[in-house]
């Protein structure tokens, strides 16, 4: 790396990686885990700022790409391919970070997502994550397939760059591993980069390890998309002619907002100001409208438009944009656009029943018109209400509530917008049904109902919801004619011996009857109704 210049963040990174190093090199006390967490907490913060100004590049990249298609469209299509294999790899960093909080916690993979490494409780325990990332004699760990991993991804992301300028990007790019015993333990022996990393190292060590690690992916990601953003330039696009551009911010538009576009032309002169003229539902405007037309004037070659979004439905307008040509004569380019503005709105429906049910899981869709699943901010009046990997799900509702609503918010232009309310009834899940397996219309022969010789239960065909209610005890009574029964007793779902003998002995057209048949629910033990069976 002699004569490369390392940019402040390359800096910083590597400062940081020194002092984790330093901390490993200690006993694990009391100040060294507070340690680990001041510098996991400080990588975190510098991720998430990583994550922002690659997303401004792509985004930048992305306007460039709208303006000149044909001429960005190559180093687009590669852009929009490095960020696909860098959010791939972050994800698989992030999923391995979680599986070895959950290995080591024992908890689930779900809470291992959202927990903080401060409420870690084995934070300090180096057996399991050794076990995780470097293996046992009977498995092998992960580390070296996440170190394959970043290997081909660094790989791949060379093939971006010119072969000529490749050898200085490869001295300059991050994650570069050493293959073999390229490294060396505190005592000075030789050891691979799986062992250096992760061997005897405690939990909170890992987290900010492997946060560091996808730091240097976001390094590295920067790299390259700079690379390429920086062949498609302003200075070097060549046109053959020039004409109107509309940008809009959004062409949904929420009553009570704003419209907003930028209209510029393509190439853009950032000497100039462009002045802009439009007609409110227009589909064209001529230079002889001029005088009735909103007058805009632009700065550096671009002009903001903003119109209020005060009426719901479908809106257009048209314009020209006025500058002047290398000559200095005043050149006129026609522009037109559409734009929909609508109420704020929420979808908010169950996916079972129009009811939640205390005790379980309810299921439950949520949209909001306009925006993303990840922009959506949901709250519940009673209850709570959490977001799993297939939806939404409300539980732990009170059993005093008998209402709860559901209101819907969304990230809009740094702040929160309400976007709806539904209320819900609450009730309990009404009483399961005792069934025979084999038996048709409370029909069944003896045989059928010996081969399976036991109570189960099913929920009502009108109830659109799945539970497992589970018999605890019930009462067989078999009629022995003048008023006479023989009774019997389970105190699980299955027949007794004795049950089984009563009912070999049956015949023909005999009923048997199943009383105080008791159930164990989601609000706890129930007893249901009564079934009669008749022997075919």
């Amino acid at each position: 790396m002699a004569g490369y210049k390392e940019t402040p963040r390359q800096k910083m990174i590597a400062m940081m990686y020194l002092v984790l190093t330093a901390l490993l090199a200690l006993n694990v006390s009391k100040e060294i885990l507070d340690a680990f967490l001041v510098v996991n907490d400080s990588i975190e913060v510098t991720n998430e700022k990583f994550a922002q100004k690659i997303d401004k590049v792509y985004s930048d990249f992305e306007k460039q790409y709208t303006l000149n298609p044909e001429k960005v469209k190559d180093e687009w299509d590669q852009a929009k391919s490095v960020r696909k294999r860098s959010r791939e790899l972050v994800n698989y960093v992030d999923s391995l970070k979680y599986e070895m909080i959950a290995f080591t916690e024992k908890i689930p993979f779900s809470e291992a997502k959202v927990i903080n490494l401060v409420d870690v409780k084995k934070k300090d325990n180096f057996d399991y994550p050794t076990n995780f990332f470097i293996g046992s004699d009977t498995k092998k760990g992960v580390a070296g397939p996440l170190r394959d991993s970043l290997t081909n991804y660094r790989t791949a992301l060379l093939k971006y760059i010119d072969e000529a300028r490749r050898p200085a990007y490869d001295e300059r790019l991050g994650l570069k591993i050493i293959e073999g015993k390229g490294y060396k333990n505190a005592s000075g022996t030789p050891i691979d980069w799986e062992t250096y990393n992760f061997f005897h190292t405690i939990v909170a060590a890992d987290v900010t390890i492997m946060n560091k690690i996808k730091a240097e992916i976001y390094n590295a990601e920067s790299d390259i998309i700079n690379y390429l953003y920086s062949s498609i330039t302003e200075a070097d696009f060549k046109f053959s002619g020039l004409s109107a551009k509309v940008i809009a911010k959004s062409n949904y538009v929420f009553q009570g907002g704003d419209y907003e576009a930028e209209v510029l032309v393509a190439a853009i002169d950032e000497t100039q100001n462009p002045v802009v003229y439009y007609i409110e539902g227009a589909d064209t405007m001529t230079h002889a409208q001029i005088e009735q037309a909103t007058r805009i004037e632009g700065d550096k070659g671009s002009v903001s438009l903003t119109l209020p979004a005060s009426r719901e439905g479908s809106h257009k307008y048209a314009g020209i944009i006025e500058m002047k040509d290398p000559t200095g004569m005043d050149v006129y380019y026609g522009f037109k656009q559409e734009y929909i503005v609508a109420k704020p709105s929420a979808t908010i429906s169950p996916t079972k029943m129009n009811v939640f049910y205390r005790g379980v899981d309810n299921p439950v869709s949520i949209s909001a018109s306009g925006k993303a699943d990840s922009q959506l901010d949901i709250s519940i009046s009673d209850g709570q209400i959490a977001r799993t990997d297939t939806g939404w799900v409300v539980k732990d509702l009170p059993g005093e509530a008998y209402e709860t609503t559901i209101r819907v918010y969304a990230d809009d232009d740094g702040g929160k917008k309400f976007m709806g309310e539904q209320l819900f009834r609450i009730k309990s899940l009404p009483d399961p049904i005792a069934r025979i397996i084999g038996a048709t219309d409370d029909k069944i022969s003896v045989q059928k109902m010996l081969a399976n010789p036991f109570l189960y239960c099913t929920m009502p065909e009108y109830v659109d919801f799945e539970y497992n209610f589970k018999v605890t005890s019930f009462t067989m009574y078999i009629p022995q004619g003048g008023g006479y029964f023989v009774t019997e007793k389970s105190e699980s779902q299955m027949f007794t011996d004795k049950m089984k003998s009563q009912i070999q002995a049956l015949k023909k057209n005999d009923i048997v009857v199943f009383r105080d048949i008791k159930v164990r629910g989601p609000e706890g033990p129930r007893k249901i109704e009564s079934i009669n069976i008749t022997i075919q």
